[in-house]
């Protein structure tokens, strides 16, 4: 794959300059695309925070082609706030800004983090609740031909969703109960892998399902090369399988020269772990 085949997450990497410097960093790394996390201090930012943002993307040439809605505070551990009943609200105005900003800037896809198991919440509850925002949020993607993402995620403890299969029973219920359709499976094959869940299964299971990729190496979320993660099997599969879409670069940078793999993708990955 060339660099335009890749778009990369500028809320994890290029983190030594300031983020609205990042787009311009990322295209002089010779990326055409980006993608972040929710960019902003709060759900519902003021109007200049919002065009200083799309004006950055803009102007450093680059597509912004995936955008997460807020999901709280993620340093302190917060994984999304769609299945909070207490942050139905906020969630609700967010839809409005993070699609209006795709409809402005041409993004595809909004990345809706499913948010932590709260206690003393019924877990029943924060499930009804998640639906009904997601269909709010997957009417509104729709609207402008853009997807809402669903994603397993690793690393937090309270987070309900940790295999393909978790991710996709949100999907179908929301299809089911609310007629939305515009739900996909978010394939992070770092999250999926660290899970335990059989990673070539759920690419095979979903294909017809899979709206975005991600990838960093197992274990440690490095680089393409500093674990053991079979990748260039895996985006092989994926190919043969008919995605034909961006895959997300979003790992934590070990080294100085971190995209060096992308010129010698034969040496990206150490053999598989035999099972």
């Amino acid at each position: 794959m060339q660099n335009n085949s890749y778009t990369v997450n500028c809320s994890i990497l290029f983190t030594d300059v300031p983020l609205l410097e990042r787009p311009a960093a990322a295209k002089a790394a010779g990326f055409d695309a980006v993608e972040f996390w929710w960019p902003f201090p709060t759900p519902v930012p003021g109007d200049r925070d919002v065009d200083a943002f799309v004006s950055a993307v803009r102007d450093a040439g680059v597509r912004l082609t995936g955008l997460n809605f807020a999901a709280g505070d993620m340093p302190a551990g917060d994984r999304g706030i769609l299945s909070d009943p207490a942050q139905v609200r906020a969630f609700r105005d967010n839809i409005d800004v993070t699609v209006g900003i795709g409809k402005t800037l041409g993004t595809g896809a909004f990345n809706a983090l499913y948010g932590n198991r709260i206690d003393g919440t019924d877990p029943a509850e924060q499930d009804r609740v998640a639906a009904e925002n997601l269909a709010a949020a997957g009417a509104a993607a729709a609207g402008i031909g853009a997807v809402v993402l669903i994603e397993p995620v690793s690393g937090a403890p309270a987070y309900p969703l940790l295999t393909a299969d978790d991710a996709v029973a949100v999907i179908r219920r929301v299809e089911r109960d609310h007629d939305v359709h515009s739900l996909r499976l978010l394939a992070d094959l770092y999250h999926l892998d660290v899970n335990g869940d059989d990673v070539a299964a759920a690419l095979d299971s979903y294909s017809d399902l899979i709206g975005h990729v991600q990838i960093a190496d197992s274990p440690g979320r490095g680089e393409p090369g500093t674990g053991t993660l079979d990748l260039p099997t895996y985006l092989s599969q994926l190919s043969g399988n008919g995605y034909d879409g961006y895959i997300g670069i979003e790992y934590k940078a070990t080294r100085p020269d971190t995209f060096s793999w992308l010129r010698d993708t034969s040496s990206w990955v150490a053999a598989p772990t035999s099972t």
